[in-house]
């Protein structure tokens, strides 16, 4: 794997990017609820660039499949849930920056972040039943798709529709949890 070819003072590159990309994603979500492409795809290009730079074409290896690693489950839930495909996007730029390792951190921190952040946004909108259910609900969705147990059609029965679905801005779950995964990534490797 690529990240292993990293020497020290190299490592801690991609995560300051990828953080510094998150907040900007972060800014533009909440203002505009939108993660606008002048942001996802020059990151994602120059994460590709890095990952040949650093690794040659195993780096670029690494950096695709883990980019389609991050993407995946939001262009499910972009097809079956709705919302935006910024939050695929961004994700999958952060794949490309950080590698299957990193991204693996990173995609579990940013999902129990944002269902954290759901739960917190349902109790304070006093939803927190219909919440729990959507989140359930979109789960079951998601490992159905995942494990090909059902077709598309079916699938969108599972998942709840997009008219009762809570919204909020995603990035701000995107930050804090490529935040701790950074954390918790460069610690591991100390």
């Amino acid at each position: 794997m690529w990240m292993t070819l990293w020497n020290q003072e190299l490592s801690f590159v991609p995560w300051a990017i990828v953080i510094c990309v998150a907040l900007v994603a972060t800014v533009t979500d909440i203002a505009s609820r939108k993660i606008p492409n002048r942001l996802t795809g020059p990151t994602l290009l120059a994460g590709l660039a890095w990952a040949v730079y650093v690794g040659g074409l195993a780096g670029l290896f690494d950096a695709t499949l883990a980019c389609v690693m991050l993407a995946t489950p939001y262009v499910i839930l972009f097809i079956f849930a709705g919302g935006g495909a910024g939050d695929a996007k961004l994700m999958g730029a952060i794949g490309a920056w950080v590698g299957i390792a990193g991204g693996i951190i990173a995609l579990l921190a940013v999902a129990v972040t944002a269902i954290i952040m759901a739960i917190i946004f349902a109790i304070a909108r006093k939803q927190f039943q219909e919440v729990l259910a959507n989140i359930v609900g979109s789960l079951f969705g998601l490992f159905f798709v995942i494990s090909r147990r059902c077709d598309r059609q079916n699938v969108k029965d599972i998942m709840p529709k997009p008219s009762n679905m809570q919204t909020m801005p995603y990035g701000p779950a995107i930050f804090v949890g490529v935040c701790i995964a950074a954390a918790g990534a460069l610690i591991w490797q100390t």
